[in-house]
């Protein structure tokens, strides 16, 4: 009989879609699988006939929450992690009782690195674990961890330090309801101070043309790029077809399941700096107005080859997806890795410097606008790291490396 892989992917959309496009490549090769989402994602799960466990814990009703709009809201990296506790609280009990259920029969475990819970799984199971990350977060002297990217002015092993700061803020956070967990649920002893020692592989969902692996990280660490799903799906609404045929390429704006707090005052300067710039826009929420149509959910991998340019919140799928189409990027992140995945963009030539959200201004974002469509350096570098991602295969890659023998 053939393994069952459980693909544990607690987040948002940006968090499920790869797991569900790696199951799919698993499932193709003849694995069985089930993932382990919000109820939310069920049909996503489900049109590519993998199995599906709820995890009744809800990352847009977090992030919605008193807590959470503190937590995004935040511009301290560190106290980004601290604020996971408050976050958490009500719901990692639930959440740890979901992923144990969902995980009976496992044959191997997939799943992120935070809290180690792919370790935890895989001891009580008796099976082997994988680690998946989304972003650079094994320790290296090459660059410092995405949370604390000043960390890079203090030298190789100031960066080093960067990653173990992190993972022991993260670990301290999460630890006393893991611990209660292991010994109450998975019959474990208690992790310790420092966690389960890092044997798994570790699959990074990134694209090496993205983030250069360096020389420092260890074998069992795979760059293995992107893993895109791309979706067939009913054609998009007629309206959006007809407003792209109807003129030059627009400009998408949209910040994904992270709808700012202010989100009509926000819409307002984006509708106002497209209008000042001489641009077509689609968002991706808001009010149609001339020369700017609201789309809605639409599959990025068909809408972004079509526009100008992209500008969202830096999540690491949108990111991926901008770059993928070789159009610029203008990042204008909010919390978390997003500022890191702005750097890149900028670092690679395929969009401006970053705008942080929370300076968002109708005049700034003008300009920036204006540099985004007409600098051609833009456009040759988005083209240039677009093409070589189009060659990739991430999840073949990830596939072979978790192929058995």
């Amino acid at each position: 009989m053939s393994r069952l892989v459980v693909i544990v992917a607690p987040g948002s959309r940006g968090d499920v879609q790869p797991c569900v496009a790696l199951g799919a490549g698993l499932a193709a090769g003849g694995e069985r699988v089930r993932v382990l989402a919000a109820p939310a994602f069920r049909s996503l799960v489900e049109s590519r006939h993998l199995g599906f466990s709820p995890l009744s814990a809800d990352p847009g009703a977090l992030l919605g929450s008193a807590a959470g709009q503190a937590w995004t809201s935040g511009r301290n990296r560190l106290a980004f992690l601290s604020g996971l506790r408050d976050v958490l609280r009500p719901v990692l009990d639930r959440l740890l009782a979901d992923v144990h259920a969902g995980a009976r029969g496992a044959d191997l475990v997939l799943a992120p690195s935070l809290g180690f819970l792919g370790a935890h799984l895989g001891a009580h199971l008796g099976v082997p674990d994988a680690e998946l990350h989304y972003q650079p977060s094994v320790s290296t002297r090459a660059f410092a961890h995405p949370l604390l990217p000043h960390a890079a002015r203090l030298g190789p092993w100031g960066r080093q330090l960067s990653f173990a700061a992190v993972d022991t803020l993260a670990w301290q956070v999460l630890r006393p309801g893991i611990d209660r967990w292991r010994v109450g649920t998975l019959g474990l002893p208690p992790a310790g101070r420092r966690g389960p020692r890092r044997r798994s592989a570790v699959l990074c969902a990134f694209s090496d043309a993205v983030v250069p692996q360096p020389p420092d990280w260890p074998g069992r660490v795979h760059v293995t790029g992107y893993w895109f799903l791309d979706t067939a799906g009913p054609p998009p609404d007629p309206r959006l077809r007809d407003f792209l045929a109807a003129g030059p390429p627009p400009v998408y704006v949209g910040f994904g399941s992270l709808q700012p707090a202010a989100a009509e005052r926000t819409f307002d300067v984006v509708r106002t700096a497209l209008r000042r710039a001489g641009l077509r826009g689609v968002l991706g929420a808001g009010v149609d107005d001339d020369d700017v149509l609201v789309a809605g959910d639409v599959p990025h991998e068909w809408l972004f080859p079509r526009t100008a340019a992209v500008v969202h919140h830096g999540g690491a799928g949108t990111t991926a997806a901008g770059l993928r189409a070789g159009v610029p990027t203008l990042v204008c992140p909010v919390f978390s890795d997003q500022p890191y995945w702005g750097e890149r963009v900028s670092r690679l030539s395929a969009g401006p410097k970053p705008l942080p959200l929370n300076q968002l201004d109708a005049g700034t974002l003008t300009a920036r606008l204006r540099e985004l469509t007409e600098n051609p350096l833009f456009r040759r570098g988005a083209q240039y790291v677009g093409a070589r991602l189009r060659a990739e295969d991430g999840v073949a890659r990830a596939c072979s490396i978790l192929r058995p023998g």
